[in-house]
């Protein structure tokens, strides 16, 4: 822990990535407050500010496992979730979506005194009115959906074959919403309960766009040696047109496996923050506040995997 720097290798691409460790608490953010501009809310990570025509999104280091939030950041976390995000939004522009910016050379004035605070970990989006529904695509047998698929051999309605292990390949991918919880877990419907919460135009197509998006995202991580399991998408209306908008293939709302490590029927080793469950996994806490601080060396190869999943996925370097 005295190390100023942590290095990592990249087994697929056969390099290292080294990390500047300076001192845990300089290294993250935890909160952001910005004099004169209106906070709208806190969430598990980000911190939402309201531009007038505009919302800025400002990713802390903040990770949560369980629903809870742990105590210990993990440093440059927020960096490489704002930063994957604006790297599909553009690869994924020809997809309405409500990204602006994430140039902070291109923010407003008002913000430019902020730049230790926002630069590299923030974007302008347009503000739209979020679907009330999650958006879950599942190309593997993971998560909640083994559970489900163990129960009943189907997830979100779905009917699967059967044989499948944990991790294994799905056919094709399945679409399988779920409703937003205030507090607590995600709740999985089928689609059906979709269609009657969005309406069977909306449901319909935001089920055609989630499957397209996936399938693309999927194909270009291949390429770079992850497998996405799975993902969350969310969507929202502006002006009666409908919206990719929130965070877009990240390792908090997907499972990211290294492809040279995968083998079906077992839990793979992740890019995500399944790292950090499988430590929670070992003591002795009953998921519910407060949590666990985390050992300096689980918090040093979390921030390593965020930042190899960034440089995985786009071939350059995180900007810090």
């Amino acid at each position: 822990m005295d190390s100023k720097q942590l290095t990592w290798k990249l087994p697929f691409i056969d390099q290292q990535i080294t990390i500047p460790i300076p001192p845990m608490q300089s290294a993250s953010q935890t909160s952001v407050d910005l004099a004169g501009i209106k906070k709208l809310r806190s969430g598990k990570v980000r911190e939402i500010f309201d531009l007038g025509e505009t919302l800025l999104f400002v990713a802390t280091d903040r990770i949560s496992a369980f629903d809870v939030i742990l105590p210990d950041p993990i440093p440059y976390k927020g960096a490489v979730l704002n930063q994957i995000s604006a790297f599909w939004f553009k690869r994924f522009a020809r997809i309405d979506n409500h990204f602006v910016t994430a140039d902070f050379d291109q923010f407003p004035d008002d913000l430019k005194k902020f730049r230790d605070l926002l630069a590299g970990r923030s974007m302008i989006v347009r503000k739209t009115k979020p679907l009330p529904v999650e958006c879950v695509v599942r190309g593997y047998l993971a998560g909640s959906g083994w559970k489900e698929y163990q129960e009943s051999q189907s997830v979100c309605g779905i009917k699967l074959p059967a044989g499948l292990k944990l991790a294994s390949q799905l056919p094709e991918p399945i679409f399988t919403p779920a409703t937003k919880a205030e507090a607590g877990h995600d709740i999985n419907i089928d689609i059906d309960a979709c269609r009657k919460i969005l309406g069977d135009k909306t449901a319909e197509r935001v089920r055609e766009l989630s499957l397209q998006i996936y399938a693309a995202g999927r194909d270009h991580a291949a390429q770079r040696g992850i497998i996405v399991a799975d993902t969350k998408f969310e969507f929202g209306m502006l002006d009666g047109k409908l919206l990719l908008i929130d965070e877009v293939l990240t390792p908090d709302s997907s499972r990211f496996w290294p492809a040279d490590q995968y083998a079906s029927g077992q839990n793979p080793s992740s890019f995500d923050k399944q790292f950090v469950r499988d430590y929670l996994e070992t003591l002795d806490w009953d998921k519910t506040p407060p949590a666990p601080k985390l050992p300096g060396d689980v918090i040093l190869k979390t921030s390593a995997k965020y930042v190899e999943a960034f440089e995985r996925l786009t071939g350059e370097k995180l900007a810090l």
